[in-house]
């Protein structure tokens, strides 16, 4: 096809083996279109057996289409003219559906942006609502390693397409040993990533606003649904983008979240083997959703409650009217003062001492304490991080053993009291679960940049969001750190995103209080089926 611009977008089209008009399924992606998605999805082929006519298109710049790639700046006026052009094509009954995750994701919202009356239904799968904070930055901090490693593949893929084969070679070989403090390789061979530009923006400003699908979808109406994973790094756009429409369209909004990584969405994710019910049900359930809106077929689905969350622990589904409003829990943080030092010291109870008390981290920038797992790190997931929390600069506050089995469902926070020897400082913070033989599994995690300076202050720091059953006879954990080090940009009283920011990186000292201070973790807390 042609943009408005006479810009030549080249696709593949795949048919169903029969007569008639059928539904669009449209799909606008980066990576070589021959891939569609099939790190996550059914073949396109499985789509056409099911009766539609299934686009999947390179975007501008990208692999056989013409024009110059720049992310996300062109994908509303095209994904219009994408969609206008998919409902016209021979055998099309002049409706499209939309389809993909992450990249793919994006080009939906961009596309829905435009209005384009043929375009019925989306289904967005892990997507940045606000690009600034639900994939750049989290709590204010650099999402380093997985921005780092997304810059380098699409500059990688953007060698090999202008045949750079020197440039090919050193992104290839940087892409399978990220230099994770050394992101000069992307300044000398590709000076136009859209990383360096997102890392000149470390602010909320009018540069993301521009480039967000949140300042184009507000007055758009659109069925959706809406898919995510308690472990991908994105999660915070998808329930962004389900409640924002939830709240506000009076289209049919849906959710489902499973317990995956950004990909793949099987049933292990890191240590931990989440069962046979974990396997991806989205490519059935977009069939079901594509029926209803794309064919007029009543498939039973609006019989069924809106939200469907994995729980964790138990392995299976729950479903629910809307995101749990839940009863909130808290666990209040006690300390010796030997936090950092004997896993005996801090505590974690549902009743506050009045007593004050304060535990002290030093981060010292040569070794950071090591990311593993949860949602911003590569990889993703669960994993036994027993190692981690005896490291002296990780305080640890644990609970007694649970009596009863514990679910949460919905957003943990901390309401932290800390104080640092330098203006800025970071914050990460895991919850996990202990066994009585003292392995400990993460279960989510958050993180905060706090740049102010200001001392002795309450500060909130939003864990992503998660579903899980904890079960009686283990404990609840808390990890703190003043490092998540390479999933986030390192704060060496500034953040350390080259080897010329670690040379001037300090030592920070960081002291968080308890007791008279309240330190607490706030638990979102829902009923047994």
């Amino acid at each position: 096809m042609y943009t408005r611009d006479g810009v030549r977008l080249d696709a593949d089209i795949y048919r169903p083996d029969a007569d008639g008009e059928f539904p669009v399924l449209l799909m606008r992606q980066p990576y070589g279109r021959a891939i569609a998605s099939t790190v996550v999805y059914a073949h396109p082929t499985w789509y056409a057996t099911h009766g539609y006519i299934v686009v999947i298109q390179d975007v501008r710049g990208r692999g056989t289409s013409e024009g110059e790639f720049k992310l996300f700046v062109h994908e509303i006026a095209d994904g219009e003219d994408a969609v206008n052009w998919a409902a016209k094509l021979p055998g099309s009954n002049s409706k499209v559906g939309m389809y993909g995750f992450s990249y793919q994701g994006m080009t939906q919202l961009y596309a829905a942006a435009a209005k384009p009356p043929a375009l019925t239904t989306i289904c967005p799968a892990m997507i940045g609502y606000d690009l600034y904070s639900d994939w750049a930055y989290e709590g204010g901090a650099f999402c380093l390693q997985t921005n780092l490693a997304w810059a380098i593949q699409l500059a990688t893929e953007t060698a090999r397409l202008q045949g750079d084969k020197t440039a090919y070679q050193a992104l290839f070989a940087a892409s399978r040993n990220l230099p994770l403090n050394n992101s000069e390789i992307l300044k000398n061979l590709a000076p136009d990533s859209f990383y360096h530009e997102w890392l000149a923006h470390p602010q909320p400003d009018a540069y993301w606003e521009k480039l967000s699908p949140k300042s184009y979808l507000q007055t758009v109406d659109l069925p959706m649904f809406h898919i995510g994973g308690w472990f991908d790094t994105y999660l915070r756009g998808t329930l962004h983008l389900y409640q924002d429409m939830a709240v506000r369209n009076a289209t049919p909004q849906h959710l489902l979240v499973g317990p995956w990584a950004h990909l793949p969405w099987g049933r292990k994710v890191g240590d931990i083997d989440f069962g046979a019910k974990a396997a991806s049900p989205v490519d059935k359930m977009q069939i079901r959703w594509f029926d209803h809106f794309l064919k007029g077929i009543d498939t039973g689905l609006f019989e069924e409650a809106p939200v469907c969350l994995f729980e964790m622990g138990s392995n299976f589904w729950r479903t629910f009217p809307s995101l749990p409003t839940q009863n909130q829990k808290s666990y209040f943080l006690s300390t010796t003062g030997l936090a950092s030092i004997r896993e005996d010291s801090g505590t974690l109870s549902t009743e506050n001492s009045t007593l004050s008390t304060t535990d002290v981290l030093v981060h010292d920038p040569w070794r950071p304490v090591p990311a593993l797992g949860g949602h911003a790190a590569i990889p993703a997931g669960v994993f036994e991080r027993s190692h981690i929390d005896c490291r002296s600069d990780v305080l640890t506050y644990t609970s007694e053993p649970l009596i009863e089995d514990l679910h949460l469902a919905g957003n943990v926070t901390l309401e932290i009291w800390s104080s640092a020897d330098q203006p800025s400082y970071d914050l990460c913070a895991v919850l996990s679960l202990m066994h009585p033989d003292g392995r400990v599994f993460n279960l989510t995690q958050g993180y905060l940049h706090c740049p102010d300076g200001v001392n002795n202050v309450s500060r909130t720091i939003k864990l992503q969001a998660t579903c899980v059953r904890i079960a009686q006879g283990n404990a609840l954990r808390l990890s703190l750190s003043a490092a998540c080090f390479p999933a986030y940009a390192m704060n060496g009283n500034g953040a350390v995103v080259s080897s010329n920011s670690l040379l001037n990186a300090q030592i920070i000292t960081v002291t968080i209080s308890c007791g008279a201070y309240p330190s607490r973790i706030v638990l979102p807390v829902v009923a047994t089926k």
